[in-house]
């Protein structure tokens, strides 16, 4: 029976040393694959800077077209100031408010630039069936 104890008693000695062997670097792996995980899916990962960056790049969009309307608009306004008045300006912007003409003026009705529902991406067509 010693023989058969000592033979189970370096089994067992095997087994533990090859336990503790096994268990830190499967540790090690699981929290190196953990912070892998995360760098790629996570909140901040790679993932979510590509769809960070998309939405930078669709907010730069936006914010062009914004300058650009504005610095049309204040173009406008410009116009409209007691400094520099532009009679011409003045009397398109006094005809259209007063919605009154000379009887020997000429009316060209002509689109406008852009349609206001077409400007904003978040509106789609919709078709009534």
């Amino acid at each position: 029976m010693t023989m058969m104890n000592n033979i189970t008693d370096a089994l067992k000695r095997a087994a533990k040393s090859a336990l503790r062997q096994t268990i830190g670097p499967a540790v090690g792996a699981c929290v190196v694959g953990y912070f892998v995980y995360y760098a790629v899916q996570g909140d901040r990962g790679l993932i979510a800077l590509k769809r960070i960056d998309g939405e930078i790049a669709r907010a730069e969009q936006v914010l062009t077209q914004v300058r650009a309307e504005r610095e049309r608009m204040e173009k406008r306004a410009s116009l409209l100031r007691t400094d520099h008045l532009d009679r011409d300006m003045l009397d398109e912007r006094a005809r259209a408010m007063l919605n009154l003409t000379h009887p020997n003026d000429v009316i060209l009705s002509l689109p406008p630039l852009y349609d206001q529902e077409e400007a904003t991406p978040d509106k789609q067509s919709r078709s009534v069936n």
